[in-house]
């Protein structure tokens, strides 16, 4: 495993997204963070660098919230409210999981036995009002001369 640290602050969100963007193998992305650590901000930071005009919402009561992006969708999941694993197959996970859409989700360990391998980690950490830590852990296997280092930066 190989993980990407960055240190940011909040006005500097959009070029993080853009970064982190380029080292994505997966189109799965497991969003990890306690409540209110910025998780939703993130998405919607990374919606704007996928080209996308919608503007990211907490799906915490809807579970699902569809985007468009150019040329396709992110479906961005919250299972905070997610009780059973019976819940996510009631509304159709499995289809999305097998979909080739890019799947942003929230709180992922309440579906863990669900999710796929290329599943990608990222997990943001409030560190004060206006600056967050960051870390994206990429599977070795999906490493590519691009992105194979460890890389750690501090943005102010």
């Amino acid at each position: 495993m190989n993980t990407i640290e960055l240190t940011y602050h909040l006005k500097d969100i959009d070029a993080i997204a853009a970064s982190i963007l380029e080292h994505l193998k997966s189109k799965t992305i497991l969003f990890n963070g306690t409540m209110g650590s910025g998780k939703t901000t993130f998405i919607n930071a990374m919606l704007k660098a996928m080209g996308s005009d919608d503007l990211a919402t907490s799906p915490t009561f809807s579970i699902i919230n569809e985007y468009n992006i150019p040329n396709d969708k992110v479906y961005h999941f919250d299972f905070y409210r997610i009780e059973s694993l019976d819940e996510a197959y009631n509304f159709g996970i499995e289809d999305y999981l097998a979909s080739d859409h890019w799947l942003f989700l929230e709180w992922p360990e309440r579906i863990e036995e669900l999710l796929p391998e290329d599943a990608q980690n990222i997990t943001i950490t409030s560190i004060d009002d206006n600056i967050r830590s960051l870390k994206l852990t990429i599977d070795n296997k999906l490493l590519t001369e691009h992105n194979a280092m460890t890389e750690t930066e501090i943005l102010d």
